[in-house]
């Protein structure tokens, strides 16, 4: 007999069918008019192939505790332990560092795309058994966003506007025009949202869009970054010159007299020193059509008309999270700020800017105005903390002094690293330098439920259990519901769920009473659903169903805001709408900035050349982008039929301009090594006229697999990227600001699959005898 279970991952809600203890099925939910195909990958989680399935400690580790001797990891055989063995080891690590050295020497990386449930959420779990015994490091803001946030934080006065709360797609969808897309707005990447997501609504958006007929502008390198039914006009952009075509169409504006001057007098602060930017006042460049051409390789007479258009129609600015991944990577977040303040129609239906449509889910959909269900972290005990993307930096340079905001800090001296449901070798830029910092500290525990390359370059592995063998349950604020996540079958091996993993070292360190608060799993589930229904009958008058009623079910509604048009009260009122900025305005024109001094930031929009592009490229070499794959998230069911669709060879593809790979003598479907002076790495061959001249694609997430020789045979682009800062200010990962060049490589019959397996079976198999 099958039966079924609701369950709930990041790509969706679906129902799991079970029959005597095995997946058979998985079903999308019935309210989803997108269903992600990637939730028929599930079923991998129910393998074993590359499963913890036991507590593992690194021999040498065992040998040496306590040395910074770490240069073996990720070469060493394991050696299977008791749990309670493993427990006591890891408990007695945090005590033994947390005395010797402090407590910020205990870094809570963990960053990653744990599971969707918000009671077995990893992260948050590990930071909460932490605060209750003296604290951590930890980690501001994300891989994928924070050069954004922390630009729009002083400019806005937070981060809504790219955190789901700028105009919703329905708004855009009624209201729009003329709609720029800067980027991506692509089902691709919508596919996916942390905390899960019940229903995917993004393409119905965009076939609205293209039924009323609205004239869409594509700005991006890649063709397909907006579905081709849309039928938008493709502008192949140089990479990372989105800021200079910004500040062209600004200037065509300004210069013409059709900038809306009361806007800009009433609702912002330091628009003249922006204005005195785009006349060339300073630097004798005139911002305007000829200058933007000049940079991003468009028609000079395409950028003057559309400068026209957006101030003669109802215009809708959108800008991807990909572009402020980039060296500089605020200033197209707050160059398209300013063109839409120029513009005036900022607070209008269909008009003004918003960021990261599309780069999940849920962002630009209706948003839950509830309180969304989540584990709290506690009270953080300690202030020490780094930006997210300067790992590295923190294990090379302990003591060095890096800024952030405007403070100016010191990394700490790490001793021990506790990564729990994270991958830092799949995201995290110019992996061998990582590889290298990665040998420093004393200790590194890392908890997952797979042997991901990160678990492999660990001294102690706890075996965590997937969201298909634990109850919990998913929402997050750009979900429109709350999903039950049902057990669907026992956890394999020896794996437990991350709750009791932390629970049992909580009550180990003498916290497990503060970290439990005498609830255990269910009770959990059960609290945090009544929290969530209680605060939206409270604060909204949306009676939710009763928390049995909603675990039968499945999933339940939760109240959300439509059609919302940002900053619509500011515009009426700016006076008595004032925005927590410096001057309770729009900033286009900063003081603090000023005062800060920073190069690579300066204070107010302008386009700096990144460390490497196009525009200063040697005659061979192409600028890569690393983008999301179509067939998983990040590293996610690599080996899930979704991802292998999009595979040959074994290998990733680097999709390449015909022209480009015609120059190198390179044909589809050829092997081609990849590589510039930080690694290489080799991929397949992808021949599209999608893909604009110079440019050069591969999608994150192949499992790091460096060989003998150095090379990276399965396709990880973060074996080249550039481990550098966006700026000083908001120090935000830089991934997409990177030249390689491409060849066609001899004939490689390396399978990366296999090698990976074979070199974590040595790892794993038992030492031999000896008489």
């Amino acid at each position: 007999m099958i039966r079924r279970v609701p369950h709930c991952s990041h790509w969706g809600t679906y129902t799991i069918l079970v029959e005597d203890g095995r997946i058979v099925g998985v079903e999308p939910f019935a309210d989803d008019p997108a269903p992600s195909p990637i939730i028929h990958s599930v079923t991998e989680w129910a393998k074993p192939d590359r499963r913890v399935l036991r507590p593992m400690i690194r021999e040498g580790w065992l040998r040496s505790r306590g040395s910074k001797d770490g240069a073996e990891r990720g070469n060493e055989r394991f050696v299977a332990v008791p749990w309670d063995e493993a427990l006591e080891m890891v408990a007695s690590e945090i005590g033994r560092v947390a005395a010797a050295h402090g407590n910020a020497s205990i870094f809570a990386g963990s960053y990653g795309w744990t599971s969707c449930g918000r009671v077995h959420h990893a992260s948050t779990l590990l930071k909460r058994m932490l605060n209750l015994v003296g604290g951590y490091t930890g980690h501001v803001d994300t891989y994928s966003i924070a050069a954004g946030p922390v630009i729009l934080r002083h400019t806005l006065g937070d981060d809504r506007a790219c955190g789901g709360q700028a105009n919703t797609l329905d708004n855009i969808a009624a209201h729009s025009e003329t709609l720029v897309v800067f980027g991506a707005m692509s089902p691709r990447t919508a596919q996916s949202e942390a905390g899960g997501i019940g229903a995917h609504h993004l393409e119905g958006y965009l076939r609205q869009i293209a039924d009323r007929g609205v004239r869409v502008v594509h700005v991006s390198p890649l063709r397909d970054d907006l579905p081709e039914w849309l039928n938008a006009e493709w502008w192949p952009i140089r990479p990372n010159t989105d800021a200079a075509l910004m500040l062209g169409l600004a200037g065509e504006i300004v210069a013409q007299g059709r900038h809306d001057a009361g806007f800009l007098a009433r609702c912002t602060s330091g628009s003249d020193e922006f204005l005195a930017y785009l006349r060339g006042d300073r630097d004798g460049l005139r911002k305007d059509a000829a200058w933007a051409s000049g940079v991003t390789g468009l028609p000079i007479q395409a950028i003057g008309a559309l400068a026209a258009r957006l101030v003669q129609t109802r215009s809708m600015l959108t800008v991807s999270w990909a572009l402020q991944r980039a060296h500089h990577g605020e200033q197209p977040f707050w160059a398209a700020l300013g063109l839409a303040a120029a513009i005036g129609q900022i607070g209008l239906p269909g008009g003004g800017v918003g960021y990261g449509y599309g780069s999940l889910g849920g962002v630009g959909s209706p948003f839950a105005v509830g309180k969304s269900p989540g584990m709290s972290q506690g009270v953080k005990a300690i202030d020490s903390f780094i930006p997210v993307a300067r790992i590295s930096d923190m294990l090379l340079n302990p003591g060095e002094s890096f800024t952030y905001q405007g403070e100016t800090r010191s990394y700490p001296d790490v001793r021990l690293v506790y990564w729990a449901g994270g991958n830092p070798f799949h995201h995290h830029q110019d992996l061998n330098r990582l590889a290298r910092a990665w040998q420093r500290p004393e200790t590194i525990i890392v908890q997952d439920p797979m042997w991901t390359a990160t678990a492999r370059r660990a001294d102690i592995v706890l075996p965590a259990s997937t969201s298909i063998e634990r109850n919990d349950l998913a929402g997050n604020k750009r979900s429109d519901v709350i999903a039950a996540m049902h057990k669907a079958i026992e956890p394999l091996g020896q794996s437990r769920s991350d709750f009791d993993i932390f629970n049992a070292l909580s009550e180990r360190m003498g916290v497990g009473a503060a970290f439990n608060e005498g609830r255990d799993e269910m009770g959990w589930v059960r609290h945090l659903y009544d929290e969530s229904r209680a605060y939206a009958l409270r604060a909204h008058g949306f009676l939710m169903p009763t928390f049995d009623s909603f675990w039968e079910r499945g999933h339940a509604a939760v109240p959300v805001q439509r059609d919302h048009v940002y900053l619509a009260a500011f515009r009426d009122d700016p006076d008595r709408n004032r925005l927590e900025t410096e001057s309770g305005r729009i900033v286009l024109g900063s003081r603090t900035l000023a005062q800060l001094g920073h190069a690579d930031c300066p204070p107010h929009p302008a386009w700096l050349s990144p460390a490497e592009w196009l525009g200063d490229a040697g005659p061979d070499e192409l600028h890569l982008i690393s983008h999301q794959p179509r067939g998983r998230l990040h590293s996610q069911l690599e080996s899930g039929s979704a991802s292998l669709a999009d595979r040959r060879g074994g290998r990733e593809q680097l999709r390449l301009n015909p022209g480009d790979a015609q120059a190198r003598g390179i044909q589809d479907g050829d092997t081609v090594r990849l590589w510039n002076a930080r690694g290489a790495c080799l991929a397949t061959a992808l021949v599209s006229a999608d893909t604009a001249p110079g440019v050069a694609v591969l999608p994150t997430g192949a499992w790091f697999t460096p060989t003998d020789d150095g090379t990276e045979i399965s396709g990880n682009p973060n074996v080249l990227t550039l481990d550098i800062p966006s700026s000083a200010f908001s120090q935000g990962c830089a991934a997409h600001t990177c030249l390689i060049r491409v060849a066609p490589h001899a004939r490689d019959n390396r399978d990366p699959t296999r090698t990976y397996q074979d070199e974590l079976a040595e790892m794993l198999s038992e030492p031999e005898e000896t008489s």
